[in-house]
């Protein structure tokens, strides 16, 4: 019988749901730690009315993008997360065993907010006009 092929490689998007907790392991390296949460509208087959579904998505990033995440990235930033999932099990605060399942990330982009003409300074709508003006065609 034929392998398998063991595959494990998860890409998500979200916004942070609290600062992101930044510590250093014992050899040096950082470790950044955060969650997000994932939202989907869809619609109620039995009621005809829409309805949201959060998924609460823990992540870590170690080293140089743990550095590079810790100066980007607070609570409320949209951000797209690749990686691979693991399993980790604890001992909680009632010292109960617990397992989570979370994204150790090899990469992640912060998304940049979109600018609203509303909130845009008179400069910043001019220039945009400008560039649009260049066009050859």
């Amino acid at each position: 019988m034929a392998r398998i092929p063991e595959i494990n490689f998860i890409m998500v998007s979200g916004r942070l749901t609290r600062d992101p907790d930044i510590r250093m392991t014992q050899k040096g390296s950082t470790v950044c730690s955060f969650s997000i949460a994932n939202n989907r509208s869809y619609l109620d087959p039995s009621t005809n009315e829409w309805k949201d579904e959060v998924a609460y998505i823990s992540i870590t990033a170690f080293a140089g993008l743990a550095d590079r995440l810790k100066e980007k990235i607070k609570k409320g930033t949209p951000i797209i997360a690749e990686g691979r999932l693991v399993m980790s099990e604890f001992t909680d605060k009632n010292g109960q065993q617990r397992r989570e399942l979370r994204i150790n990330a090899n990469r992640v982009q912060v998304i940049p907010a979109p600018v609203s003409q509303e909130g845009a300074s008179s400069a910043e709508v001019q220039t945009e006009a400008e560039v649009e003006d260049d066009v050859p065609f």
